[in-house]
């Protein structure tokens, strides 16, 4: 009876507050019903939506002074409804918002309140959005929400949420200067939290892999200090750039590759991305006029102007050639591994020794196998090499349930590798055959590849991005085909698995023996529907 009888009052205390918002009353007493309804439910986001309004009335019958104090009291309210449910995104929100409306707000009272908030529960995500907000506000210097972040690490190493805030603050504290790579750039003065530069100077890296060896040496099955020492270890954001320009003189085309996808907005020229569902891609095409640059007596001084980021790259098109180009390599680039300092090398292999100890002791956790890999191609990616496929072995082994994706990471490595190889042999040829490859990747690297296999492979199907593969060739005597290897024992079943194919320009010549999709009926006249280039097609 004493429950019913609360809810007859709660119930009636909710409809009088529906009658006055639908009345467009926004008096004191309403105020009061609403802080009785949400002291027992702080989750009652439309009474949150009209105690704002409110408040925005009161903001305009009111003095500077009297607002003051109606904030202050907004604030002690929404303690005591934080200590009904923590996590409550009406009561995060509200607060937000009133700490944003408050003439003289006192944000160390705010920040003194996040503190005692992660203190009971350093997870609470609601709290961290929070304190950012206040951070933001308040121009908290960055090296103060360093220490702190220390403290809850000290405390726990177990919290996803400091190594990440962690991992926010370094690059402003510390950033690498762009000149100096070896050394600490200064943030400028006006530096918060919420201003983002690049890549974490050398000398604080050192010091953030002893702190994390530190962590997850205490407890190498918490992944928290894991995924944070794989940040240490990732690659720096590439620069915005155009990477390569192709000219074809027979087809009349002019292919462009970015550093990473983009719109390309047409200015006096039709460009058109290389596949019809990419909006954004690495690799855009323009088709010139007929008559442009076909004749091979004449030479063509080609220039592609990226407006948007103030740069161009120039291709010379030269008598007698058929085709010219002008990039920067994967490894002038350093794509795939940065290059290491003397210093930090020494530190990398010492710590590759200290986790391949701990791998010892500890044979089974995949934390610290995959740590092994990435430490591998953070130094040597392909001296390494049959190492690393012995531990993605070993990993699918002891973490069969998530085989899939080891196997697909796998076969990334194993693609950049073989860029790798291709472009210090100073070769087009990418052949990657019996390399179990599940998945294919960095086809905008592949832009002036001619002659490409991928047979033996477990590959289901060619992805959309295939299209980027412009220019595949392989010279038999005295004729040109493209000679593209399907592994023999794939899943190919259907055409849609093959429609990529249709954007490559210069295919002639097609294997695909042992694919399922030989055994289909009329598969030879559908086939040579989807591709009319193709002259030999092997079935």
């Amino acid at each position: 009876k004493e429950r019913e009888k609360k809810l007859q009052i709660y119930v009636a205390a909710r409809d009088a507050c529906f009658t006055k918002r639908k009345d467009g009353v926004f008096d004191d007493e309403a105020l009061q019903l609403t802080q009785q309804l949400l002291s027992s439910n702080p989750d009652f986001a439309t009474l949150w939506n009209y105690r704002r309004e409110i408040l925005l009335h009161l903001e305009t019958v009111r003095n500077q002074d009297e607002v003051q104090k109606i904030y202050e009291a907004e604030l002690s309210f929404l303690e005591s409804c934080l200590k009904v449910n923590p996590k409550s995104y009406g009561s995060w929100h509200h607060r937000g918002w009133v700490s944003a409306r408050l003439p003289r707000p006192d944000w160390a009272r705010e920040l003194s309140l996040c503190d005692r908030c992660l203190s009971l529960d350093d997870r609470n995500f609601h709290c961290w959005d929070y304190r950012r907000m206040v951070v933001k506000m308040s121009g908290v210097p960055v090296k103060q929400e360093l220490d702190f972040t220390d403290r809850l690490i000290g405390s726990n190493f177990s919290n996803y949420s400091s190594w990440h805030y962690r991992s926010t603050l370094l690059p402003l504290l510390h950033p690498q200067a762009p000149d100096t790579p070896s050394q600490c750039g200064n943030p400028p003065p006006s530096a918060s939290p919420q201003t983002h530069f690049h890549r974490v100077c050398e000398e604080q890296l050192l010091k953030e892999y002893e702190l994390v060896q530190n962590a997850f040496f205490t407890d190498p099955n918490d992944q928290s200090a894991w995924f944070y020492y794989r940040w240490l270890l990732g690659r720096a954001e590439r620069d915005e750039m155009i990477s390569c320009v192709y000219v074809s003189r027979e087809e009349e085309r002019v292919a462009v590759a970015f550093s990473r996808p983009v719109n390309a907005q047409s200015v006096g020229v039709e460009w058109q991305s290389v596949h019809p569902h990419f909006k954004n891609s690495p690799v855009w095409i323009c088709s010139l006029p007929p008559g442009t640059i076909s004749d091979v007596a004449n030479e063509h001084n080609l220039t592609v102007h990226w407006t948007e980021k103030h740069s161009h790259r120039d291709c010379a098109l030269y008598t007698g050639r058929s085709e010219s180009w002008c990039r920067d390599t994967a490894t002038d680039l350093e794509l795939f591994r940065s290059e290491l300092s003397v210093e930090k090398t020494s530190v990398l292999q010492s710590e590759l020794q200290s986790v391949r100890q701990l791998q010892e002791l500890e044979p089974l956790n995949k934390w610290c196998l995959l740590t092994i890999i990435l430490l591998m191609r953070a130094l040597d990616p392909l001296g390494y090499e049959k190492e690393t496929l012995a531990h993605f072995q070993t990993l699918k082994d002891v973490d069969s349930m998530r085989s899939a994706y080891y196997s697909d990471l796998c076969s990334k490595f194993m693609i950049e590798n073989t860029i790798l190889k291709m472009e210090y042999a100073e070769v087009r040829v990418f052949s990657i055959s019996d390399r179990k490859l599940t998945t294919l990747c960095h086809l905008d690297q592949l832009l002036l590849v001619t002659h490409i296999n991928l047979s033996s492979n477990q590959l289901q199907q060619l992805p959309p991005q295939f299209a980027m593969l412009q220019c595949l060739e392989v010279r038999i005597g005295t004729l040109f085909f493209l000679l593209f290897f399907i592994n023999l024992n794939s899943e190919i079943s259907t055409l849609a698995d093959l429609q990529p194919l249709a954007s490559c320009p210069k295919l002639k010549r097609l294997d695909l023996r042992g694919n399922p999709i030989t055994q289909t009926t009329n598969a030879e006249a559908e086939l040579a529907g989807l591709l009319p280039s193709v002259t030999d097609l092997l079935l």
